[in-house]
């Protein structure tokens, strides 16, 4: 798992309205949207596949959000 970033995860939380953002709390939010990343990932494969597609549509990256 490649680690994102810091600045840019402090300017999304920043962006969100913090203040301040720790070098801590950027790296936590960052293993977080990893997570949750890869669960959509894995997702939006399924639903390619099963659509009979080797490649991974706009659409099945939104719908596997949503779910």
């Amino acid at each position: 798992m490649a680690e994102l970033p810091i600045a840019p995860l402090k300017r999304i939380l920043q962006n969100a309205g913090a203040k301040r953002v720790s070098e801590d709390a950027a790296k936590e939010f960052g293993k977080i949207l990893e997570e949750v990343g890869e669960d959509i990932a894995e997702r939006a494969t399924q639903l390619a596949k099963h659509a009979g597609r080797k490649t991974i549509k706009a659409e099945d990256v939104e719908l596997a959000a949503k779910e």
